[in-house]
């Protein structure tokens, strides 16, 4: 695997024409017990990927394999970028990769190039095209769900005169539309869907300007829910709704359980989140990514296969995402150490937090 490997970087290398041959260790980190673990996220603009997602994979990576190292790369958006770290990362001689595709379909070409070079790539939290050995992640078909069921909860018995605008998440991401899905498998017949946008990068502000549009084209009182697929989005819409000069906000959807999400759950601004506990999800792409690096099949590690548009079952780690509503927080992300009471409420929002059952 050797040989084939150093063949491959060496094109790789010479192709970019940014990286020197001198770089390529591979020999030295196989040579010992610990290796290197390439971990590639997608972006800054989703807080969870940065303030919890990293460490908790890097801090996994060293317990499960105290000579391992973590070399870590975010791609901010930037397609290109992710396709020079992937390369950088195989050229420095990672033993395997943890990939969150900044698009899934883009990065395929790139993936077939580490798996010709003898590098197996673990996709995590979205299904990557091409030869991926394994994956970890959670079913988005439920968490579109969980956001539909929530909405149809506070829309009540208006629900069936209801006008509800989708916010969907970037058209690039298969999460993305397995969340749209999910949440129109619950949603048809049921409400009217007034308008349906598509938000790329999973920006607050291209989400502000699509709800804008929303404002604009039914009126301002004239939005009795929003489907927005996670908590970037939401705040966009939110953002949206108050400039317009709408003071009872319609329910809002959202995803990820962020802090400032939370804290406008408690504040009757977004009716809910949904939670995908990162820590049991870090937990197991790292117990994947350090035993296929020792040469373990990923099978063992997986609890179901997968299929994506490219490859058939795909040794896979499925975690079921939660519905936090105000009612949720203390069960489900006080006690469950995500959050403290502390960090939820904050001074302006003690009132709040009392309504809803939270004390500091």
């Amino acid at each position: 695997m050797k040989t084939r490997r150093k063949a491959v970087v060496v094109v790789l290398a010479a192709a970019l024409l940014t990286m020197p041959l001198a770089a390529c260790g591979g020999d030295d980190k196989e040579a010992g017990e610990g290796f290197t673990v390439g971990l590639l996220l997608p972006s800054r603009a989703v807080p969870r990927w940065e303030h919890a997602d990293r460490p908790l994979i890097q801090a996994q990576v060293k317990k499960l394999c105290p000579g391992c190292r973590t070399e870590y790369a975010n791609a901010e958006n930037d397609v290109t970028r992710q396709r020079q770290q992937m390369i950088s990362m195989i050229t420095k001689g990672a033993r395997v990769l943890i990939l969150d595709a900044a698009d899934t379909r883009a990065l395929r070409s790139s993936i077939q190039e580490a798996d010709r070079a003898g590098v197996p790539v673990i996709a995590y939290d979205r299904l990557a095209e091409g030869p991926i050995t394994g994956y970890v992640g959670f079913d988005g078909l439920q968490v579109g769900r969980l956001q539909g069921e929530a909405l149809l909860e506070a829309l009540g018995k208006k629900a069936g005169s209801a006008r509800v605008v989708m916010m969907n998440g970037d058209p690039t991401s298969p999460n993305a539309e397995s969340y749209r899905k999910g949440a129109l498998d619950v949603l048809t017949g049921e409400v009217r869907i007034a308008r349906s946008y598509d938000t790329a990068d999973w920006s607050t502000q291209n989400a502000h300007t699509n709800m804008s549009a929303a404002i604009a084209a039914l009126g301002p009182d004239r939005i009795d829910g929003v489907l927005a697929a996670n908590d970037n989005i939401a705040a966009g819409v939110v953002a949206a709704l108050k400039r317009a000069g709408v003071t009872k906000l319609p329910p809002v959807t959202g995803q990820d359980a962020d802090l400032d999400a939370v804290r406008r759950v408690v504040n009757g601004e977004q009716y809910m989140t949904v939670y995908k506990p990162f820590a049991k999800e870090a937990a197991a792409v790292a117990a994947m990514a350090i035993a296929v690096g020792r040469g373990e099949d990923p099978r063992d590690s997986a609890t179901t296969t997968v299929d994506s548009p490219t490859t058939k079952r795909i040794p896979s780690v499925l975690l079921q995402p939660r519905p936090v509503r105000a009612r949720d927080i203390e069960r489900t992300l006080i006690k469950g150490g995500l959050y403290t009471t502390g960090q939820i409420c904050t001074r302006e929002l003690l009132a709040a937090c009392a309504r809803a059952g939270l004390t500091r």
